[in-house]
């Protein structure tokens, strides 16, 4: 089958092009720059643009878009409701909508791009995938926030998490490579990109992860803060008098690596900030590896052990100095690294412990497009 996986952002659409029965991506890219001057005007026009590539005569990696057999999207949020991929009815649509207040720099563009996918495509089966799927077996005690239960039970306020098609894509390379065994391993994964999470899974199931009603709780990450006392945005709003949506805007896109260093959001930059003695890239990369370790610590102890820690995205795949720090204090748990397997790891799959570390260092690069596929495939298939 020919999967169209789409992943729509405020003002982008990624896009890949895959061929199950071949495994790989006949073609990928993205149109960027939507709604601005001079560019993309809105969703409807960039998907336009995406076909027009698609079919291009002599570049193009189909004859035409009859040789489209399924569309998966990727939605951030679904709720408690969705607990794995679905096929789009009107009435998933309607879901997909009244969760916008919890996502609402992501679930509206992905609705945007759904209803444009079925204008273009009107007799294409399109499928949903969820990042929240992977996190709807929580516990009550890992999803249920000690707030009055009516916002929980009225509301919907509880722990989400996310990056859940990330994990679930791990999860599945972690089993294979280590044996079929993941099932009865405790395991730690850490997803590092310009967005970042842990998650503990053990059983093959999340019972724990970082992130929460929305993507702003957990770690560092490139421009959000993660955890954050409360009080501090009553702090804001009460005595110095920021209004709503600066707060907003302070807390997605002004914090993370990016407020405290003053310099980025990526950490090629905060780590290039530090070759050059830049102390305030120094003090954003010590808050960013301190958080992860604090969670992995928490999480060896929600898991009563540790046998597999793995790093993906971005720069969990791609930065030795990140993993090296992260793993720098935990000879407690015997957890130890192998300098020259680390620093050799980039962007491959990879294992990175020393011979005598009781625990399994793993690298795992993340292919959210291909697990898009291969879900809406299965379902498409029944």
């Amino acid at each position: 089958m020919k999967i169209l996986v789409l992943n729509c952002g405020s003002s982008s659409v990624k896009y890949e092009l895959y061929d199950t029965e071949l495994g790989r991506a006949l073609a990928e890219g993205i149109v960027d720059r939507i709604g601005e001057e001079r560019g993309v005007a809105d969703h409807g026009q960039a998907l336009e643009l995406v076909s027009e590539r698609l079919v291009a005569p002599g570049t193009g990696a189909l004859g035409g878009l009859d040789e489209v057999d399924a569309v998966g999207h990727r939605v951030v949020h679904g709720g408690a409701r969705f607990t794995s991929a679905v096929k789009v009815t009107p009435e998933v649509l309607t879901a997909i909508e009244e969760c916008v207040p919890l996502a609402p720099l992501h679930n509206p563009p992905a609705l945007l791009g759904i209803k444009e996918a079925m204008r273009l495509l009107p007799s294409v089966p399109q499928v949903a995938v969820f990042d929240t799927a992977f996190h709807a077996g929580l516990p009550p005690r890992a999803h249920v926030y000690a707030l009055p239960y009516h916002l929980y039970r009225d509301h919907g306020v509880r722990r989400y998490g996310f990056h859940g098609i990330s994990y679930q894509y791990v999860s599945q390379r972690l089993d294979v490579l280590l044996g079929g065994r993941l099932a009865e391993l405790k395991t730690v994964i850490a997803h590092l990109g310009n967005g970042a999470s842990v998650t503990a899974v053990y059983g093959g199931r999340a019972v724990d992860t970082s992130m929460g009603l929305t993507p702003l709780e957990g770690l560092v990450m490139g421009s959000r803060g993660g955890d954050l006392d409360p009080g501090v945005l009553l702090f804001l709003q009460q005595k110095l008098g920021y209004p709503v949506e600066e707060v907003d805007r302070l807390l997605n896109e002004e914090s993370g690596l990016l407020g405290v260093s003053g310099r980025s959001n990526d950490m090629r930059d905060i780590l290039a900030g530090v070759e050059a003695g830049d102390e305030r890239c120094r003090l954003a990369l010590e808050l960013y590896c301190y958080r992860l370790r604090k969670y992995v610590g928490a999480y060896a102890a929600v898991l009563g052990g540790l046998d597999v820690l793995a790093f993906t995205a971005g720069v969990g795949e791609n930065s030795p100095q990140v993993r090296e720090l992260v793993c720098a204090d935990f000879a407690f748990l015997s957890l130890r690294l192998d300098p020259q397997a680390n620093a050799a790891a980039r962007g491959c799959e990879a294992e990175i412990q020393a011979e005598d570390s009781a625990v399994r260092v793993l690298v795992v690069p993340t292919d959210e497009e291909r697990l898009i596929a291969e879900e809406t495939a299965a379902l498409v298939l029944g």
